[in-house]
């Protein structure tokens, strides 16, 4: 690994090799087929498959007007908080589901994490899920968060991304509190659907579909444009922002949304680095104790944090 490099891979181990190889053949049958509301159900129960963390604390909230559950691990750094938004294709996830995947991350970073339960599509669309993510932000420097750092995964992740931005033009605009950084793992950074992993990954992917994304999408944006810097952080305005760490399974039909949010945020002196794991599928980190890459991946993540925030 090179200081400053904006790839960094890592290979498959033999035992994640034969995990994944199961999973596969397990979830074969329903590739694609969570692409709208009726599979609310049955992805907060593979979500809520996570074991959940020792030493961590969950506690129902609102800030900011938005109900949510706080993540808090016993000996939390004061001051300091995580945002992360779940994933589920702006259609899917909860606060709930999601408890035990964050709670994971909270204990690693030893930093108390929010996980807002934002509106989802499509009865509430674009952009009422950048405008609560928004709100959880702000309400959270009003209740006393000197140090913010956003997380995300899937559509979470781009969504995490797309607050990143608004988040630092507020703060240089003299209206908030600046971004400490952001993790995004598997983020969804264009919805214009135009990586060329749609193609080169979609028979390697195991869970995730460009006809899948296409219908959440369309059902999020409500034709609103997609190129939308709200909607695709891809095309937003990348300049001064904080430092960003990535993870993404090569395997995944969404790499090359990390791979050129990564470039474009390199290109504009931004500290982006993206992690890329031979073999794993999207948001792999969830799967704590089963893949040694999700293991790595969150020990990489506690560092990041530790790095940014002072340890």
């Amino acid at each position: 690994m090179k200081t400053g490099s904006v790839e960094v891979r890592h290979a498959l181990t033999s035992r994640d090799a034969a995990v994944m190889a199961a999973m596969r053949a397990a979830v074969a049958a329903a590739k694609g087929t969570m692409s709208g509301p009726e599979a609310r159900g049955p992805f907060d129960e593979v979500m809520a498959h996570t074991p959940s963390a020792s030493g961590v604390d969950y506690e129902e909230a609102n800030i900011g007007g938005i109900p949510g559950v706080w993540c808090r691990p016993h000996g939390a750094r004061p001051g300091a908080a995580l945002l992360h938004l779940h994933g589920g294709a702006y259609v899917l996830g909860s606060a709930h589901a999601y408890r035990n995947f964050v709670g994971q991350i909270a204990a690693r970073t030893r930093t108390a994490a929010f996980i807002p339960d934002y509106r989802l599509a499509p009865e509430h669309a674009f952009p009422a899920a950048i405008d609560d993510a928004r709100r959880v932000y702000r309400g959270l420097a009003e209740q006393g968060a000197r140090q913010l750092v956003i997380v995300g995964d899937s559509a979470g992740g781009g969504l995490a991304l797309v607050l990143l931005s608004l988040a630092h033009a507020d703060a240089v605009s003299g209206r908030g509190l600046a971004p400490s950084a952001a993790v995004a793992m598997s983020p969804w950074t264009d919805l214009t659907l135009t990586g060329a992993s749609f193609t080169s990954r979609a028979d390697a992917d195991p869970l995730v579909t460009h006809e899948m994304l296409a219908k959440t999408r369309d059902l999020y944006l409500g034709g609103h444009d997609a190129r939308d810097p709200r909607a695709s952080p891809l095309h937003g305005d990348l300049t001064g922002l904080p430092p960003i760490q990535l993870h993404v399974g090569d395997s995944e039909v969404l790499l090359d949304d990390s791979l050129r949010y990564a470039t474009r945020a390199r290109a504009e002196g931004v500290d982006a680095t993206v992690h890329i794991w031979d073999g794993m599928p999207h948001v792999f980190p969830a799967n704590v104790g089963a893949l040694d890459a999700a293991d790595a991946a969150l020990a990489l993540v506690a560092t990041f944090v530790d790095t940014t925030l002072g340890t």
